[in-house]
């Protein structure tokens, strides 16, 4: 019984070292304008992703880390591309020491918000109120606002990940317009990527 338990700890060290490893691994590769906001970063990577889901209060445990990482958060000194240099790189380890094809996978991901002011934010798409018409009889709808994120994810044959190669966020500035260009163009008639682009910014 004894080694049972000891095995166990030993396991479960050796995973926890495995993941602070790969904490360390990413977050040293990013490229902050201070190395004290590098610091932070690695330390919030560890704190949310040893329990993914929970809010920034719940992950930071007490007042004082919680108010560093919304200080992290709203630093001008950060932006997306600081935070997310370090992943990108180790991802392009990953490929080029991967055997074999890569395959890169796309989607994209609405991340919707409630806020007195959605302006700062932006918007993403028109929804229908139920049971509600104009008029004209058309149903009546109403903006939500958020941030779209297009991915582009890097795995193998058999499946593994290796990381995201690139992402893009944005949010719509207006709908106008948008839906008599798609009448007018057959997307299944031209290249992907422009597809993509004329796609994205419908009404849905």
């Amino acid at each position: 019984m004894g080694h049972t338990s000891r095995a166990r700890d030993e396991k479960a060290h050796r995973l926890a070292s495995d993941v602070v490893t790969w904490f360390d691994r990413e977050a040293a590769l990013c490229e902050f304008q201070d190395a004290r906001l590098g610091e932070r970063f690695r330390m919030l990577l560890k704190q949310i992703g040893g329990d993914i889901g929970q809010s920034i209060p719940m992950v930071c445990q007490d007042w004082a880390n919680t108010k560093a990482a919304y200080r992290f958060f709203s630093n001008e000194r950060v932006g997306e591309a600081d935070i997310l240099s370090g992943h990108f790189k180790a991802t392009r380890e990953r490929i080029a020491a991967a055997k074999g094809p890569v395959l890169v996978l796309h989607d994209t991901t609405e991340f919707t918000y409630q806020r007195e002011r959605p302006d700062l934010i932006g918007m993403i798409k028109r929804i229908p109120k139920s049971n509600s018409r104009r008029l004209d009889g058309k149903p009546q709808t109403y903006t939500t606002c958020g941030i779209l994120m297009h991915s582009s994810l890097a795995v193998t044959l058999e499946g593994l990940p290796l990381g995201l190669s690139a992402v893009k966020f944005w949010t719509r500035k207006k709908f106008r317009g948008v839906a008599a260009l798609r009448r007018e163009v057959n997307l299944t008639r031209i290249p992907i990527g422009r597809a993509y682009w004329i796609d994205r910014d419908r009404p849905r």
